[in-house]
């Protein structure tokens, strides 16, 4: 048999103070997504940095011929990682340019997919060639400004944030409700 139950209220509160804290954070993003864009290279930065002291600890703890390649791919991730944490703003300008680059290959793939394959004809045909025209466009003005990618990015982040939070407050709000399982 379920029964519900009311979170605690510790629950509640802790809910609606992050719920608070992230509608600002969504707030500030969405007024500066560029503000967005960087967080997420400063976080991925970090983690590279981890996985980088991971990398040269397991090289020096591990025996065999592997150690010493180990290391120095755990010393070039953290050099990289401490790059991007000190510069997150060219490093995410980096990142869309990389990205323009993989949607103008794909783009380019498309069209040359559209017009090599015999059983591809009419609408399809056309459909094909007309998407891989429209990521070579989106490349391009990613390439040309790629703050409008980071921009866009940060927009995105920004919503997806202001949902959260939003739900967050709602349900430390109201409580929502638990299901249990009783005896």
């Amino acid at each position: 048999m379920l029964s519900s139950e009311k979170s605690p209220n510790w629950l509640r509160m802790t809910q609606i103070g992050i719920g608070i804290i992230i509608l600002i954070l969504s707030i500030i993003v969405l007024i500066n997504p560029f503000v967005g864009s960087i967080s997420i290279i400063v976080f991925l930065a970090f983690l590279l940095l981890f996985a980088g002291i991971e990398k040269i600890v397991s090289g020096l703890v591990l025996s065999g011929k592997s150690r010493f390649s180990s290391v120095c791919l755990g010393i070039i991730i953290i050099i990289v990682s401490i790059i991007a944490l000190a510069y997150p703003a060219e490093a995410s300008v980096f990142v869309v340019i990389l990205l323009g680059i993989a949607l103008m290959v794909d783009g380019i793939s498309r069209i040359i997919h559209a017009v090599r394959v015999k059983e591809s004809r009419g609408w399809s045909k056309n459909f094909g060639i007309g998407v891989g025209a429209l990521s070579i466009i989106f490349a391009f003005a990613v390439l040309v400004y790629p703050n409008m990618g980071l921009v866009v990015a940060g927009i995105l982040i920004g919503i997806a944030l202001l949902i959260t939070s939003v739900q967050m407050v709602s349900a430390g709000v109201t409580g929502e409700q638990r299901r249990t399982k009783s005896i």
